[in-house]
């Protein structure tokens, strides 16, 4: 088995059960330690001390819920790409401790390539997202050039687990 590495550089060694209870759980954070168990063939006190181990070893971060932006209004998201156009005078914590302040904001990444970052960007439609731009992120201190992807449909995809 191979060791899955963890935040605090400590390695743990998972195995088919501990791997199983990490795919469940990123399916449905809400699921109890005796559903889990039931599902994975072991008692709810030995799930639970599993999840308690995984835990305190810095594999779970948190959990999150997972909204409906439509629903709640939001119809558009928009990925930016934003290079900054005066890297000396204007510091990365600047920036990003501005650009965390918009609430429309949902990610910000500090990234290699054409851009500095990547910001993920939600609006109610595109007027909505027109003001964001114009009056919240293109004021941020050091922004240059803004690079705007709508995002016409989305797939999540549960990753390497």
């Amino acid at each position: 088995m191979r060791p899955f590495p963890c935040e605090d550089a400590v390695s743990l060694d998972l195995d088919a059960i501990d791997r199983a209870l990490v795919r469940a759980l990123a399916g449905d954070a809400t699921a109890s330690a005796g559903a889990l168990g039931r599902t994975l063939g072991l008692s709810q006190p030995a799930c639970w001390r599993r999840i308690q181990r995984l835990r305190a070893a810095g594999v779970f971060r948190g959990a999150r819920l997972d909204l409906d932006l439509e629903r709640l209004g939001f119809g558009v998201t928009v990925f930016l790409g934003i290079k900054l156009a005066t890297k000396g005078r204007v510091s990365l914590e600047d920036f990003e401790r501005a650009v965390r302040a918009i609430p429309e904001v949902q990610v910000v990444d500090h990234v290699l390539g054409a851009f500095d970052y990547r910001l993920r960007v939600v609006a109610r439609d595109l007027p909505d997202f027109e003001r964001v731009l114009r009056r919240r992120i293109m004021t941020l201190p050091g922004v240059g050039n803004v690079e705007a992807n709508v995002v016409l449909s989305e797939e999540r995809r549960p990753g390497p687990l």
